[in-house]
């Protein structure tokens, strides 16, 4: 979480913040609650919508910031199952604007080298935004810079019960007997089981919960929570999580030798 810390980082300029950085403590896979767009419009005087689309901006920096340090697999949370409860008009502007989002930063993701995915029961979006997805997710399938994994109509418990779902039929089918399943068996059977777990999970707007988010591969994560709201959570503000991070002490259960039991 944010502490005294990570206040004492932020008056440093830019340039001294990256300079801190030591490349072999970099999470090599950074995953991102993006909240408060709505918050952040409503204290302008602005419908809800223009808060997601300030917030797009931030993607754009944090993916350029990813690809720059080297970071190989970015997770954003852009859409919950539990967004399907927000009201009709909101969604389709959501919708509209994810559909724009392809349309315009296709091209972009393919000349960096991002290569785009989701996670999250994705046929539940629209029939166009749907179109859009798979069609960028088929033309960036080769690329391996930056993994872009966007988690849409995705929801933690929902991943689980999937997975579950999925080791039920293997047993059914005989490929597989009850005693087989154990933690790789689920692994193997998540949405994200070719990805490694995230290193890092920051979330903005001061809320700090993980809200159904990745449950099962949150287990040993670095989380990082920051009262800025995601439109205003930029490169700078990125770099503070990243050191903040590298300051932490990973140990996964076990006892360091510089650690007293």
């Amino acid at each position: 979480m944010n502490d005294s810390r990570s206040r004492d980082i932020e008056p440093a300029p830019d340039s001294d913040l990256l300079s801190q950085l030591e490349p072999d403590l970099l999470p090599k896979h950074l995953a991102v609650i993006m909240d408060g767009n709505g918050r952040w419009a409503e204290l302008r005087g602005l419908p809800r919508i223009a808060g997601h689309q300030e917030g797009i901006k931030s993607v754009r920096e944090l993916i350029s910031l990813s690809l720059e340090l080297g970071i190989r697999v970015l997770t954003i949370y852009a859409f919950s199952q539990e967004n399907w409860n927000r009201p009709a008009q909101e969604i389709t502007a959501l919708m509209g604007l994810l559909e724009h989002y392809l349309s315009t930063e296709r091209s972009s993701l393919v000349e960096k080298g991002v290569r785009f995915q989701t996670i999250g029961r994705v046929t539940a979006l629209p029939p166009s935004a749907l179109q859009w997805v798979r069609t960028t997710e088929q033309e960036t399938a080769h690329l391996d810079k930056l993994i872009l994994n966007v988690a849409l109509s995705y929801g933690g418990r929902a991943e689980l019960v999937d997975a579950a779902r999925e080791l039920a039929r293997a047993v059914q089918s005989g490929r597989l007997s009850p005693d087989q399943i154990d933690e790789q068996a689920m692994q193997q059977a998540l949405y994200t089981h070719r990805l490694p777990d995230p290193d890092l999970l920051i979330r903005t707007s001061g809320e700090t919960r993980i809200s159904n988010f990745l449950l099962w591969q949150l287990a040993y994560t670095e989380l990082y929570f920051t009262p800025t709201l995601w439109p205003d959570f930029r490169r700078r503000e990125t770099l503070v999580a990243l050191i903040e991070y590298q300051r932490r002490e990973r140990r996964f259960g076990r006892v360091l030798s510089s650690v007293s039991s």
